[in-house]
């Protein structure tokens, strides 16, 4: 048994004030936990992109990837690497710089695995998210993705071997990824990556600096996605 249904494939922009192109793309999704059902879903999500959009390759980037590349990329895998040697996962340093109403952040999450640091009860019950904090610095929540997008354009930027293999691509999907429920994605910030690597923003400053980074992102239109401001998300990473 299949059903019909529509993801995002990101496919970054070289030229002109768009950043990435949201392209929305039905499928056949095969329903189930197992990841032999996801994957199935993968390839047919494929198959009709490349035949809409006309590139020749996308890559998943998540843990049900079929690409090795796929999987090493997604939050969940994908370490960081701080100036003072530590290594912890994307999803871990994202979740541990939450800051609440009422709590946070709380930076144990570091050592966690990823999906431990994902569903800690603590996220859920300190009220609302108010901003992010990391290396002490204070993210707004606006741009909605920026503070996400920043963090997984660092921590890819810092494993060349990964970079390299990710800018020979022009089209990213990420299976779990329902922008009807969520807002980050590692796919979108993969395609981000490429954009500003093509049109050499990858500079240091913007890399290390948050002002430089939402200068750049604002200069124009990040993405032609269709944002609802009615509508309820979560702030959350996906693996």
């Amino acid at each position: 048994m299949s059903d019909v249904a529509t993801r995002p494939v990101f496919t970054p922009s070289t030229s002109g004030k768009l950043l990435v192109w949201t392209h929305h793309v039905d499928f056949e999704w095969f329903p189930g936990m197992a990841k032999v059902q996801a994957q199935k879903s993968i390839a047919s999500l494929h198959q009709n992109a490349m035949r809409q959009i006309g590139v020749d390759k996308v890559l998943e980037i998540s843990s049900k990837s079929l690409d090795e590349l796929g999987v090493a990329l997604s939050a969940f895998n994908l370490m960081i690497r701080t100036p003072k040697g530590r290594e912890y996962s994307l999803e871990c340093a994202y979740q541990s710089a939450k800051v609440f109403e009422r709590g946070g952040p709380f930076l144990d999450l570091r050592e966690m695995r990823s999906i431990d640091a994902k569903r800690d009860p603590r996220l859920l019950q300190h009220g609302r998210l108010t901003k992010f904090t990391i290396y002490g610095c204070d993210w707004d929540l606006q741009p909605r993705t920026a503070f996400y997008d920043w963090l997984y354009i660092n921590a890819l930027h810092k494993h060349p071997e990964l970079a390299k293999q990710v800018l020979e691509y022009r089209a990213f999907s990420d299976i779990a990824f329902n922008p009807e429920r969520s807002i980050n994605c590692q796919a979108y910030a993969a395609a981000l990556y490429v954009s500003l690597h093509h049109r050499e923003l990858l500079t240091s400053e913007v890399l290390r600096d948050k002002e430089a980074y939402l200068s750049v992102i604002s200069t124009g239109a990040v993405s032609n996605a269709h944002e609802n401001s009615e509508l309820q998300v979560r702030l959350d990473g996906v693996g």
